[in-house]
């Protein structure tokens, strides 16, 4: 899922570039997510880390463009920022904040594509979600794709995939949070969160999972009493749109 703030006080302009946006992830298949900020200062209020992508107005009320831009390096200098303004001469001190492209308003739909995926292609993303996990001091990537579900035990984490298993601290609350935007993790009890795509069957209150290696058994995993109902509901949802 990518995650987008649109920091822009004129709605014209806004829903221009909201447009624009939507038309280009619906080509490329892009599954993303959009908040619109109307000035610097509510942007900056909220911002944790949330989002892939700023295009940011340069002239805003309050706090202009580029004094936004240098205080949200000061806490983050990885998100991507693009510049979207109607004056091209200061868009181009971008590179004191590190802004990765400028557009130009009005800003056509063949501006914005070929802009947007310089971009896209600059932060290599590729829409997955991915984890760095860290057990004492070894880090590991995980894409939540090839995570078949994760189970924890004594506060630890243990990721169950077709290539083994991984352990790390952490909560499944936070977790949860993490693995939202990629869509298809459900708890099937207290102590276990699923990836929907691995589920094979239900019978009673034991689900089957798909352990991702060809010729293997497939696993059961308990579904508990309260959690029951909820679980099916979400696997038949995510059926519909998946199959």
């Amino acid at each position: 899922m990518l995650r987008v703030a649109i920091v822009e006080d004129e709605t014209e302009a806004k829903e221009v570039i909201s447009a624009h946006l939507k038309r280009y992830c619906g080509e490329k298949n892009i599954p993303y997510q959009l908040v619109w900020y109307n000035n610097g200062l509510d942007f900056l209020a909220v911002y944790n880390k949330n989002f892939d992508v700023v295009l940011l107005d340069i002239m805003l009320p309050d706090i202009n463009g580029m004094e936004t831009a240098r205080k949200l390096r000061d806490m983050d200098n990885s998100v991507a920022l693009v510049f979207v303004t109607n004056m091209a001469q200061f868009a181009i001190k971008g590179y004191e904040v590190d802004a990765a492209d400028f557009m130009v308003k009005p800003v056509s739909y063949y501006d914005f594509a070929m802009k947007f995926e310089h971009v896209l292609r600059h932060m290599d993303f590729d829409g997955e979600v991915k984890l760095c996990l860290n057990n004492k001091g070894e880090l590991k990537y995980l894409s939540a794709k090839d995570i078949r579900y994760v189970e924890v035990i004594r506060h630890n984490l243990i990721y169950h995939t077709g290539g083994g298993s991984h352990e790390t601290r952490g909560t499944l609350k936070k977790l949860e949070e993490q693995l939202r935007p990629a869509d298809g993790f459900v708890r099937c009890n207290n102590y276990c969160l699923v990836n929907l795509r691995y589920v094979t069957g239900i019978s009673g209150y034991e689900l089957s999972l798909s352990t991702g290696v060809a010729g293997s058994e497939r696993e059961v995993l308990q579904i508990s009493h309260p959690r029951k109902k909820g679980f099916v509901t979400a696997l038949n949802e995510y059926l519909r749109e998946h199959v």
